[in-house]
């Protein structure tokens, strides 16, 4: 029975020694993915700057494809979802609809 006990007693002694390290792994996880959660905010954080310089550079894009239709229009083409590209004889209301709206 002394063997016996002995053994029960090793394994219990192993097992705590296991929970120990399971708990401390946890931990590191739990860690690891706190800070990857903050790496991804600074990742994702976009500076004023960044933000001011895009929404310069979409009026800019806006401008010229709107300027560009314009050119389209006065070629004679149509610029309307209904007729684009097509051959445009006199004026046509969707276009010039279009063509307001800025």
């Amino acid at each position: 029975m002394g063997q016996l006990y002995q053994a029960i007693t090793e394994v219990e002694e192993n097992i705590i020694k296991l929970l120990g390290e399971v708990k401390s792994l946890r931990q590191y996880v739990e860690y690891l993915e706190e800070e990857n959660v903050s790496l991804k905010r600074q990742l994702c954080a976009v500076s004023e700057a960044d933000t001011e310089r895009v929404q310069k550079n979409a009026a800019r894009i806006q401008k010229e494809a709107h300027d560009n239709l314009e050119k389209l229009y006065s070629e004679g083409f149509h610029i309307c979802h209904i007729y684009f590209g097509e051959n445009l004889e006199g004026s046509c209301l969707f276009c010039n609809a279009f063509l307001r709206k800025d």
